[in-house]
């Protein structure tokens, strides 16, 4: 039970913060990306040609920062996290902001372990329109800029990327170069189109833009316009010019990013408060005291100085890095070798890094910028090499994947990034394509829907039961038998009366996400079987239209004898093993059931670990380690853990 100081401060802070929960971009609200006849699947080209020219912008880097910030999707004129709209994201926080909904449900804790006061989020709180800097108010200058109105900038693409190059060409002069023909002069320009306040951020961001220039791009948008860049191998970039910007130095301090991105060192406080309460992380001495073998994804559901706030407040919950939508800036707020309270499953906790990319899960057009993604997959390659982590969906997992450490919590786990996170395009940037690596009689399937075709109906965003905007998404949906109208299977630990699951946003009951892997347990015509919390579970896997690839892994089963195994939510030792003055912590099975003759993919095996750090003072801080063993598998949308000596393991 929280302490009484604890709980006075959670009180406090959800007075003060109640009134803004509300920071979900527009969702329902952006209009239809074209009225009437669609337009010629040329004609976004032709709008980059027309603005380049208008304005003397270089096609190239017009096309190029465009790619940057969009991938040159429209999202029928809803607003990113940041208050971008359209191909160029032309920022307009304020109007973004005005309609938004709250959408958070789960109420976890974050830190999840017994030994502490439970920490909830508390409400996150909405900025005051003065308070929002420059960079969130582009489309207000581009209006100027351009003659344009606000509305034609939010919601029409030829006018969104004539703003977009006004903006470029404005920026050009600012910096007292010419409006020459040749990208390379232009590396200013882009480097303070990116809005970033720092030169390494700024610097990192033009960085990106010619390596789009470079290397080229082609693809079909989300308007079903096809947008073609060809690669320019020769273009030079001159870092000087973002050097000569004037713009501040960003304190790395103790960071620990790779040189390719941009961080800052922002921390987190370690502070006591009396009554045995501290926040809002613990120390640590990783990876000498304990291996360092996830990377969690998490979104913000909150704005970036929103987030700054939160990890700065010592009586909330804490992460590794925070990564800014709008120009991929990272913040990072722990040392590697500290553990901070961020995934709910303390197990996860003390073996992970947290990642928290502004955005909301809950909103399928609050869209990742590609800087965002682009950032985010270098720290995660980084740290992935520098620990030997796996670069795989059982390692590099989403909050919405880390397992309820008993039946009590399950419910309460949050659910993001959610169905609309982009794993493909995240692992391809991560330089581990999800590809067939199997025949078409393989035991094993990787989750791999085409994620802007693939448009599974969710309910909730805004309104509980209504049905979210129509969107691209990564996850498949989960029946009781080959056929769309079959009931979805149940999620025993989040309906323990045994209701079906639902369509809805947050609910993962029935859900398998891009990149997971399961064992096949049938194959039907265009529908395929896994095993999946201890049931067979269905989805659509047409053959011209697939949803999943085939691949090769380990599997395991109950050894021979045994009917059933226990699942865990965490790989914690025998009693045995814990030495005077650690409590025994319980080795808690979730309601879940690993049943004779079914089969799930292997994942890590480990060690049953505990952390035993409940105080301020770290002196009797220590790490318990078991004999036993256990194996992570892949058991539902969540990862779990059997103990190693109740299974046999085999290739798939």
């Amino acid at each position: 039970m929280p302490s009484t100081a604890l709980r006075r401060r959670v009180h406090r802070a959800a007075g003060a913060l109640a009134s803004a929960a509300l920071l979900l971009p527009l969702l329902s609200s952006g209009p239809a990306a074209t009225a009437g006849e669609p337009p010629s699947p040329s004609a976004l080209q032709r709008d980059f040609a027309a603005a380049a020219e208008r304005y003397g912008v270089p096609e190239r880097v017009l096309l190029a920062v465009s790619y940057l910030q969009s991938r040159w999707d429209g999202h029928g004129g809803a607003p990113s996290v940041s208050g971008g709209y359209g191909p160029m994201h032309l920022t307009d926080l304020r109007t973004a902001l005005a309609g938004a909904q709250h959408h958070s449900d789960a109420a976890e804790d974050a830190r999840g372990d017994a030994s502490r006061p439970v920490r909830v989020a508390a409400e996150r709180a909405l900025p005051e329109p003065a308070e929002l800097p420059a960079r969130l108010r582009t489309l207000e200058r581009a209006a100027a800029l351009t003659g344009r109105s606000a509305e034609e900038l939010r919601t029409g693409a030829a006018a969104n990327i004539e703003g977009g190059a006004a903006l470029l060409a404005a920026a050009q002069r600012e910096s007292g170069r010419p409006a020459s023909g040749d990208p390379a002069d232009w590396y200013g320009a882009v480097a303070r189109f990116s809005g970033a306040d720092d030169t390494a951020t700024a610097t990192a961001y033009a960085n990106d833009v010619f390596n789009v220039i470079r290397t080229g791009e082609r693809r079909t948008t989300d308007s079903g316009q096809t947008v073609e860049l060809a690669p320019a191998p020769d273009v030079a970039a001159d870092p000087a010019q973002a050097a000569a910007l004037g713009l501040r130095t960003a304190d790395r301090g103790l960071s620990e990013c790779p040189p390719t991105v941009a961080c800052e060192w922002i921390p987190a406080p370690y502070e006591e408060f009396g009554d045995g309460d501290y926040g809002n992380h613990d120390k640590g001495n990783r990876p000498v005291s304990q291996e360092i073998d996830y990377i969690v994804v998490h979104d913000t559901e909150a704005t970036w100085d929103v987030t700054l706030k939160l990890v700065q407040d010592p009586t909330y919950v804490s992460w590794q890095y925070s990564l800014r939508s709008s120009d991929g800036h990272i913040a990072q707020h722990l040392p590697l070798k500290d553990v901070g309270w961020h995934a709910g499953n303390w197990f996860v906790n003390a073996k992970s890094v947290g990642l928290e990319h502004e955005g909301f899960l809950t909103a399928p057009d609050s869209w990742y910028t590609e800087a965002m993604y682009r950032t985010s997959a270098r720290l995660v390659r980084y740290l992935a090499a520098r620990y030997g982590i796996p670069v795989d969906r059982q390692h590099i997992l989403g909050h919405d994947t880390v397992p309820g450490t008993t039946t009590a919590t399950i419910r309460g786990m949050h659910t993001d990034p959610g169905p609309y996170w982009d794993w493909a395009h995240y692992f391809t940037l991560l330089g581990r394509p999800l590809t067939p690596s199997a025949g078409p009689d393989a035991g094993v399937v990787t989750i791999r829907p085409e994620y802007a075709a693939h448009q599974p109906v969710y309910t909730g965003c805004v309104k509980a039961g209504e049905a979210c905007a129509p969107h691209g998404s990564g996850a498949v949906r989960l029946h009781t038998a080959p056929d769309a109208t079959a009931p979805l299977v149940k999620d025993i630990g989040l309906r323990p009366g045994g209701q079906d699951s639902t369509t809805g946003v947050n609910d993962t009951g029935a859900r398998a996400s891009t990149g997971q892997q399961y064992a096949v347990a049938e194959r039907r015509g265009a529908w395929t079987a896994i095993w999946y919390l201890g049931q067979k579970a269905w989805f659509h896997n047409p053959r011209k239209e697939p949803t999943a690839v085939n691949a090769r892994g380990l599997l395991l089963t109950p050894r021979e004898g045994l009917a059933e195994v226990p699942v865990y939510g965490r790989a914690y030792p025998e009693a045995s093993a814990y030495p005077a003055g650690v409590p025994v912590q319980a080795v808690s099975p979730l309601p879940y059931k690993l049943l004779a003759g079914q089969r799930y993919v292997v994942g890590d095996r480990t060690p049953g670990e505990y952390y035993f750090a409940p105080t301020f003072d770290t002196t009797g801080h220590r790490v318990v380690r078991g004999q036993e063993e256990y194996y992570e598998i892949q058991f539902g949308h969540r990862v779990a853990f059997v103990s190693a000596a109740d299974v046999r393991v085999f290739p798939g």
